[in-house]
């Protein structure tokens, strides 16, 4: 049996695998389903020949987080694609708010709030790897300095109701409601509002990448280093006990709390699982693959070069969506989010088709497919996208954890985006990723950092399991980078 073994494939699990595997040790991933991946896939869902990323299509982080930029995807063969527009929400009317990797170019179109938005982003984007450690971070070793402090003071002013007070036209505060709704919780929250503030900010930094190819590159390059270490992976494997893994030394479980309390049974502490048992899942997620003849049509023109849009309407909108999915409503103007790959990657479908990505808000749990809802949404602001479907695939929100356990009623960020479950994830303790089973630790979304592809959930679970189970405080990007795996031509 290997010295570690890790419980589930998703990029938190192969960013704790790769980063033991790199102290010397030998490791082992077992993942349920049959391609590895979790969150992270890319398949044809729709039609042969149209490549769809199953849930991540879009990948600030893929640069950004602290744990790519010592793995360095670059290196491993990973073809980062990024378009000039990182997003775009439009509106009624044929205008749009465009979030363009290039700051002054995105402030100059916002016209009176030009100089709002860049005041509110200028000092963030000039430090951004500072933001970036400190939205990265545990949350119990936050790095304090002057970005720290900046972005701390526009969470203050963009979660309160002060949120207002910088803009004075439409288009700017609809274009960074949009970004703050992707944790699927009201946009004014403060977990909304710091993650809007950190995607914004890299979309300006560095943009929004997407792997040539589809977002599986990302997981292929993670496993294949793996293997170049002597790891090992098995697929079409569920876990369903922990007492399969007795001889090995550490556990690192990339699952869900529901899963953890699952295959550990009564082993875990009687207290910290009934912590477990009280933990909260949030709103969900219907999605949809569509394969289609052409590109969208979109009114506002420039919404042809963002790889991502968010579709709702105004804030005022934006905010009546969300707080109707709280509270358990459906709403016949979903927050639809859309990711159009073709803007930079045309392996992604037949020459002269594209793939479409895009997925809606709804209530915890949902089993309603709200597609037609999604095709309304678009066709709201791109007539004549209808024409254009050859083919859709829908997973609604009760779907979501046959494709991925971690994805309990929908929520695809593994947990509600409270202020409690956003700093004390998953439960409140000083070391969020042990379980208090000796050797056993939690490395999923669950843990802090939260949702995304970053890894960095993987990398801190792994950095206590080293230190606790092996005696190795080796700084983990010091063995990622000092340590590159064998390269198997020589």
């Amino acid at each position: 049996m290997a010295d570690v073994v890790v419980v589930g494939s998703g990029p938190n699990g192969l960013a704790a695998a790769v980063t033991l595997a790199a102290a010397g040790l030998e490791v082992e991933v077992y993942e349920a389903g049959s391609t590895l991946g979790g969150g992270c896939r890319t398949a044809e869902t729709t039609l042969p020949g149209f490549r769809h990323d199953e849930c991540a299509g879009a990948h600030p982080m893929a640069f950004a987080s602290p744990f790519f930029r010592a793995f360095d995807l670059a290196a491993h063969g990973v073809e980062l694609l990024t378009p000039q527009a990182s997003y775009a929400h439009p509106l009624d009317g044929g205008t749009a708010g465009v979030a363009w990797r290039d700051l002054d170019r995105t402030a100059e179109a916002l016209g009176v709030d030009g100089d709002a938005w860049r005041s509110l982003f200028e000092p963030l984007v000039r430090d951004w790897p500072r933001v970036v450690d400190t939205a990265m971070s545990d949350m119990r070793h936050i790095p304090i300095g002057p970005a720290t402090i900046r972005f701390g003071l526009r969470l203050v002013e963009q979660g309160s109701p002060l949120w207002n007070i910088r803009f004075r036209g439409e288009i700017a505060p609809a274009l960074f409601t949009g970004v703050a709704e992707h944790v699927i919780t009201p946009p004014r929250a403060l977990p909304a509002v710091g993650a809007g503030l950190l995607l914004a900010t890299l979309a300006h930094a560095g943009g929004w990448p997407m792997p040539r190819g589809g977002s599986q590159a990302i997981v292929d390059a993670l496993a294949d280093d793996l293997r170049r270490r002597g790891g090992r992976l098995h697929t079409g494997h569920r876990v369903n006990s922990l007492d399969e893994f007795r001889s090995a030394r550490a556990i690192i479980c990339d699952t869900a709390p529901a899963e953890l309390v699952r295959i550990t049974g009564e082993r875990l502490p009687a207290r910290y699982r009934r912590r477990l048992d009280r933990y909260r899942y949030g709103g969900g997620a219907c999605k949809v693959d569509f394969a289609l003849s052409g590109p969208v049509p979109w009114q506002a023109a420039d919404c042809a070069a963002a790889g991502t849009l968010h579709l709702v309407g105004s804030r005022a909108e934006a905010m009546a969506a969300e707080h109707a999915v709280a509270a358990g409503v459906h709403t016949d103007r979903p927050y639809t989010l859309v990711i159009q790959p073709g803007v930079v990657d045309p392996t992604r479908a037949p020459a002269g088709q594209h793939t479409l990505y895009a997925y809606a808000h709804v209530p915890h749990g949902s089993d309603r497919d709200v597609s037609e809802l999604m095709i309304d949404q678009i066709e709201r602001f791109a007539p004549g996208f209808r024409d254009l479907i050859l083919a859709k695939h829908v997973r609604t929100a009760a779907d979501m954890p046959a494709y991925n356990a971690n994805y309990v009623g929908g929520d695809i960020n593994a947990g509600a985006m409270t202020i409690a479950q956003t700093v004390f994830r998953p439960v409140p303790r000083w070391n969020p990723y042990a379980t208090g089973l000796p050797g056993v630790y939690l490395c999923s979304s669950a843990t802090p950092p939260g949702g995304g592809v970053h890894g960095m959930s993987g990398l801190h679970a792994a950095r206590h399991a080293l230190r606790t189970e092996f005696g190795i405080r080796t700084d983990p990007y010091q063995l990622l980078t000092a340590n590159p795996a064998p390269d198997p031509r020589t």
